[in-house]
C-alpha cells in the first residue's frame, strides 16, 4: 500500500517500519556496546575422549559392543555350517528341504539378533551422551563462570555440525572442562 506525504511523494508503508527499526537499533548500539562478553569454546567429544571418566564408558561401551559381537560371530559359524550341510550331495529331498528350512529359520533369528543389538547398542551410546552431556555441561558451566565467560559454545567435530569456524586459543577451556568434569566425578563417588 501507499499513502500520501504532503501531496507530492507516495511513500511505502513498509518504510516507516524500517525507519522506526533502524532509529531503535541507533539509540540501542551504544547501549549494547558497553558491555563487552566474553565467550568459551571446548569440544565435548574431547572431553569425553580425553577424561578419564569418559573413557572408562567408552571403554564399556566397547566391551559391551564386543561381547555381542561374539554372539553374531558365533552365529555367523553356525549359519555357515548350516548352509554346507543343506548343500551336501546325496541328502534325500527331504533332508535338504529341512535342512535349507532350519537354515532360514536361523537366518532370520539371527538379523532379528544383529537389529535387537544394534538399537541396544544405539539406545547404550544414546543414554551415555545424555548423561555425561549433563555433567560436562555442568562441567563447562564452572569453568565459564571462573573465567567470566557469558556463554560456551560447543566447537563440534568433523562427524557433526562444526560451529566455530574461528576461535583464539585463549578461549579454549576443553583441557580445563576434562579437568574439572574428572573432579566433579571423583567428588562424586
Amino acid at each position: 500500500m501507499l499513502r500520501m506525504v504532503n501531496r507530492l511523494r507516495f511513500i511505502p508503508d513498509w518504510c516507516g517500519v524500517h525507519f522506526t527499526v533502524g532509529l531503535m537499533v541507533l539509540i540501542v548500539t551504544p547501549a549494547w556496546g558497553a558491555e563487552r562478553y566474553v565467550v568459551g569454546v571446548m569440544n565435548q567429544q574431547v572431553v569425553i575422549e580425553k577424561s578419564k571418566t569418559g573413557r572408562k564408558a567408552l571403554d564399556e561401551l566397547k566391551a559391551y559392543s564386543a561381547a555381542r559381537q561374539k554372539i553374531i560371530a558365533s552365529d555367523e559359524d553356525e549359519l555357515k555350517s548350516l548352509e554346507t550341510a543343506a548343500q551336501e550331495t546325496g541328502l534325500k529331498e527331504e533332508q535338504r528341504r529341512e535342512k535349507e528350512s532350519l537354515f532360514r529359520t536361523k537366518l532370520e533369528a539371527y538379523q532379528r539378533r544383529i537389529q535387537g543389538f544394534n538399537r541396544e547398542i544405539q539406545q547404550k551410546q544414546n543414554e551415555m551422551v545424555a548423561e555425561y552431556g549433563t555433567r560436562i555441561g555442568a562441567a563447562a558451566e564452572a569453568v565459564a563462570k571462573r573465567h567470566g565467560y557469558a556463554a560456551v559454545i560447543d566447537e563440534g567435530t568433523e562427524s557433526n555440525v562444526r560451529i566455530v569456524i574461528y576461535r583464539h586459543p585463549s578461549i579454549d577451556m576443553t583441557d580445563e572442562v576434562i579437568k574439572e568434569f574428572d573432579a566433579r566425578v571423583n567428588r562424586a563417588k
